[in-house]
């Protein structure tokens, strides 16, 4: 892949990405993983890495991916990319959103995407609680033994997960300490 084709790449992405970076996440997935030219571990680790600094996770994504496969100009490259299509599309709807703000076919539309939006939110959500408190065996038919389902948990993940839900919901420990428990326990433990 040239840095053309990066660029490329992730302006499809930004441009589809309707509803966030977490939604960038599963189209990020379905073109940059499945086309090899990272591995699934590199991807999760990229989003933890991402979801931890500050600024948007898409944004952050794409600098990572394109700093991990061009070094600097490649992760200015993804980069921009990644948010020209939203800079294009918010010049565009501001200078027609006042026109056509109250017409029903503009509300329909937005009816529709939020559920969208939501649906593609999920994803990932899902896929990251799977593959960070799951251990699930390539043989599928091990879970249907008891000792199967015993391993099915990554144990101390989950009690650490626990924890951290316990201090943001009751204890309402600030979420960059929690950010910080979890790199110190990702460090040590995993």
């Amino acid at each position: 892949m040239t840095l053309f084709e990066l660029f490329c790449t992730f302006f499809y992405i930004g441009l589809f990405t309707i509803g966030g970076g977490v939604v960038a996440l599963t189209l990020m997935q379905q073109t940059i993983v499945a086309q090899g030219l990272i591995s699934s571990e590199q991807f999760y680790n990229m989003i933890a890495v991402s979801e931890s600094t500050p600024g948007p996770l898409g944004t952050n994504m794409a600098t990572y991916i394109g700093y991990n496969l061009y070094g600097i100009p490649g992760g200015i490259v993804a980069t921009m990319g990644e948010v020209l299509p939203s800079i294009i599309i918010i010049i565009i709807v501001a200078h027609f959103l006042t026109k056509f703000n109250q017409n029903i076919y503009v509300k329909g539309a937005f009816s529709v995407l939020r559920p969208l939006t939501t649906g593609l939110i999920m994803v990932p959500v899902v896929q990251i609680f799977v593959h960070s408190l799951l251990n699930l065996p390539s043989d599928y038919s091990v879970l249907l033994s008891l000792a199967g389902w015993k391993g099915l948990f990554d144990w101390i993940s989950l009690a650490f997960y626990a924890v951290c839900t316990f201090c943001l919901l009751k204890i309402k420990l600030h979420p960059i300490l929690v950010i910080v428990m979890g790199a110190v326990f990702g460090i040590i433990f995993l």
